[in-house]
């Protein structure tokens, strides 16, 4: 009697913009609550010192895409095109009969030899990955969420990024008031949303990938989220005693003191990012806490979707971020430069074949450049053998490699200080 063939599994490649490695209850913080990503984690495997590559996005993300060092994928900034003869994880899985399929953004400018020079996809950092089919697009702009809003009855006529300021502030001043759209209404729930509709849709085995903006600034969570948490949580801030003597302890640390501007992260906010108060800080923080909550809610949502489906026991989830955020250790918001507040994300990877691991985290050293070759090796195929990261499929199986990294290696490009703030 022939053997019935398992079902290949599908894939849910999740990354989310600007998460803390450590800001998940099921990695010990002492405020943050995630439910949701913790369930995953009781049913995955929790790394839990997994390190981005690069940053900011693009060079973040091209080392998440392509499994390479951004010394060799060579995107060493937002809009630095990736060179076409580079693999990547969608194309990897499109020889082994999946479509991939886009919900957000990948931050992807293209190779610009191959398209005429006034092709409009050129004007634009925020190109789509080679491979991926873009079902739902989600650049900054967020320009397909503002019309959904406004179907919605929404006024989103203040685009990006007012559309993000809160609701009655007064000028120059840090509040937790919520936005004007409801917690039914952000771009996660958008994204999801549209994910949900297009999961009713599948029969055969799929690979979708879901890049959520959030928790990224601007630094504003709706209700109840933006209440969820208070300035007293958390723990102190890891910095100098104040910013001139951070200052003084590297000259990249002044260029971007003196350089970093509230209205990036808070708008309508004038002033600079060092002159916040200690109480400012922590009330932006305890904002940063209720949008990684807002986000964590909509993987709830993810999950409910795939029991009603009936796919949860054939999907592989992957959830990860493609950097982190200062927010507020060295007196510095946003990402960059060697400080590993910046570089330090999380990671679960749930496979539910792999139940030996179910439930188990490890502190070995991983990568972003890992997530390509463990995404092809999970789907059945062979990771290329030029990549620089590794699979970690033997993690999941129990077996860790004897020989795995003791450290981890991250890059950050300096030229674009080069001429001071």
């Amino acid at each position: 009697m022939q053997q019935k063939q398992l079902r290949r599994p599908n894939i849910l490649f999740i990354t989310c913009d600007q998460w803390r490695g450590d800001c998940l209850s099921a990695a010990g913080h002492p405020a943050v609550r995630t439910p949701n990503a913790d369930a995953l984690a009781a049913e995955g495997m929790m790394f839990t010192r997994h390190f981005a590559g690069a940053a900011p996005c693009s060079p973040a993300r091209a080392c998440i895409y392509t499994g390479l060092y951004q010394m060799n994928n060579r995107v060493c900034r937002n809009g630095t095109p990736l060179d076409a003869r580079h693999d990547n994880m969608a194309l990897a899985a499109r020889r082994l009969g999946y479509e991939p399929t886009l919900f957000g953004y990948t931050d992807t400018s293209p190779d610009p030899r191959f398209h005429a020079p006034d092709d409009p996809v050129l004007r634009s950092y925020e190109g789509v990955l080679p491979g991926f089919t873009p079902r739902q697009k989600l650049p900054e702009h967020q320009k397909p969420w503002l019309s959904w809003l406004a179907a919605r009855g929404v006024d989103s006529s203040a685009g990006f990024p007012d559309i993000h300021r809160p609701i009655g502030s007064a000028s120059g001043s840090v509040t937790n008031r919520p936005p004007i759209y409801s917690r039914e209404e952000t771009s996660a729930a958008f994204l999801t949303g549209e994910f949900l509709r297009w999961l009713g849709e599948q029969d055969d085995p799929w690979f979708a990938h879901i890049s959520y903006l959030s928790p990224h600034p601007p630094f504003i969570a709706p209700e109840p989220f933006n209440t969820m948490f208070s300035a007293d949580d958390g723990p102190d801030f890891q910095r100098a005693e104040t910013w001139k003597r951070e200052a003084d302890l590297h000259p990249y640390l002044a260029s971007q003191l003196a350089k970093q501007k509230r209205s990036s992260f808070l708008p309508g906010l004038k002033g600079k990012v060092r002159d916040f108060s200690e109480q400012e800080f922590r009330a932006i923080r305890a904002i940063y806490y209720g949008m990684i909550a807002e986000v964590d809610s909509q993987l709830g949502r993810l999950w409910q979707g795939l029991g009603a489906k009936g796919a949860w026991q054939d999907t592989i989830i992957v959830l990860t971020s493609d950097h982190a955020e200062m927010m507020g250790d060295h007196f510095m918001l946003g990402k960059g430069g060697f400080f590993d507040q910046s570089y330090h994300l999380p990671l679960i990877v749930r496979d539910p074949r792999a139940k030996a691991t179910r439930g188990t985290k490890t502190s070995a050293f991983t990568e972003a450049v890992d997530l390509m070759p463990t995404i092809v090796d999970l789907l059945g195929g062979t990771p290329p053998s030029h990549v620089d990261g590794r699979s970690l499929s033997p993690f999941l199986a129990g077996k860790p490699p004897a020989n795995w990294r003791a450290a981890a290696h991250w890059e950050f490009d300096f030229r674009a200080i080069a001429k001071g703030p």
